[in-house]
């Protein structure tokens, strides 16, 4: 069978020219890297800044009178909740609680805005589509229409001041607003999945190359770099944030996922609650938890974990962190072995490294504002 065709974003030339690693990631051709390596990438967000194009992600846009109603029923968070302006995490879960995907949901004044992840693109597209006539909802797909720039690490705000007359300070932390960044018009949103400070800059495609080159620009001084895929996922795995396709996906549910902060199941109905409301009274068997490495290792994904000396789980998460030096990882194990403190073992070439539950983050001195 013939491969699927790749997308490029609106950036990809811009990867290109800055000689730019590029590999397939979520149907599209992604840097991964970029030449002056992964690790100065990972320090440069921590200490500094990076730029990533995450034009990949899907942004769907509900309007009408029972937009609030329709979001309510597919969502696991409760979203009357959000204030305009706001942007809140939720899931998506099938009728049997199992999670579809999670995602950002943007209130506007007149409309809501879903953002998922690349890969699940079109499958929660057909999804959310099969319950827009009951609410008389409608929906467009603007993912062609959108790139998305993120700016992160703590240097951040002061190179998007240089080219904002708006005022970033009163953006909160996961809060957005209506903006123009070197006389574009843009939403400019503050969430972030690298632990540290920034913003993710809502743009039109074909205004993305000139507003990249802009930044690189502007943030040079600054010591700002581009920044690509391998170290956005060292950067969130040193928070312990969960990524679709490892981490969660349709085998299990979000209260295994660590995700009953964001599934209200007191909201009312909504699809998925009442597996979800069953799951939550019989007890979950297995949860997703954090662990780091007591001797030298380097976990990865597929690992097999033991509890008790007995096979209980696979690491979903791993790598060895740049900031802290040593192995951290997210596994789903045994609800006994999930608690803080525990001792379980990650099989590295046929021997069980010994390894301790820690509830993430595992890197504490980040920017991200709370």
């Amino acid at each position: 069978m013939a491969e699927a065709t790749l997308h490029r974003t609106p950036l990809y030339a811009e990867h290109v020219a800055l000689n730019a690693k590029i590999v397939p990631f979520a149907g599209y051709e992604m840097p991964v890297q970029y030449p002056a390596g992964i690790t100065a990438e990972h320090q440069a967000v921590r200490n500094a800044a990076g730029l990533f194009d995450v034009s990949h992600m899907g942004e769907f846009i509900v309007r009408g009178e029972r937009a609030l109603d329709f979001v309510q029923h597919i969502t696991t968070n409760d979203a009357s909740k959000i204030e305009v302006g706001q942007a809140q995490y939720s899931t998506l879960c099938n009728e049997n609680g199992f999670l579809l995907d999670d995602l950002l949901v943007y209130r506007f004044p007149d409309r809501y805005m879903l953002v998922v992840n690349g890969s699940n693109r079109d499958k929660d597209w057909a999804w959310v589509s099969r319950f827009a006539g009951d609410f008389g909802v409608e929906l467009e797909d603007r993912t062609d229409d959108i790139a998305l720039l993120a700016l992160q690490g703590p240097r951040a705000q002061a190179i998007l001041a240089r080219l904002t007359d708006h005022d970033l300070e009163s953006i909160r932390y996961y809060r957005f607003a209506e903006g123009t960044v070197d006389g574009i018009p843009m939403v400019i949103s503050r969430t972030g999945y690298t632990g540290e400070d920034g913003f993710e800059l809502y743009v039109g495609a074909d205004e993305a190359p000139a507003l990249w080159r802009r930044l690189l620009e502007v943030g040079k001084e600054d010591g700002l770099l581009p920044t690509g895929l391998g170290c956005r996922d060292s950067l969130r795995l040193e928070m312990g944030y969960a990524l679709y396709g490892n981490d969660l996906d349709e085998a299990r549910t979000p209260l295994e996922a660590g995700l009953a902060w964001v599934t209200k199941l007191d909201k009312g109905d909504f699809v998925g609650s009442d597996a979800l409301r069953r799951q939550k009274e019989e007890g979950v068997k297995v949860r997703l938890a954090g662990f780091k490495l007591r001797e030298r290792g380097f976990p990865r994904h597929g690992y097999a974990v033991e509890f008790n000396g007995e096979r209980s789980g696979e690491v979903t998460s791993g790598t060895m962190s740049p900031t802290l030096g040593y192995g951290v990882g997210l596994a789903y194990v045994p609800v006994a072995a999930a608690k803080p403190g525990m001792e379980i073992g990650i099989v590295i070439r046929d021997r069980a490294v010994p390894a301790e539950v820690v509830r993430p983050p595992f890197h504490t001195g980040g920017t991200v504002r709370s």
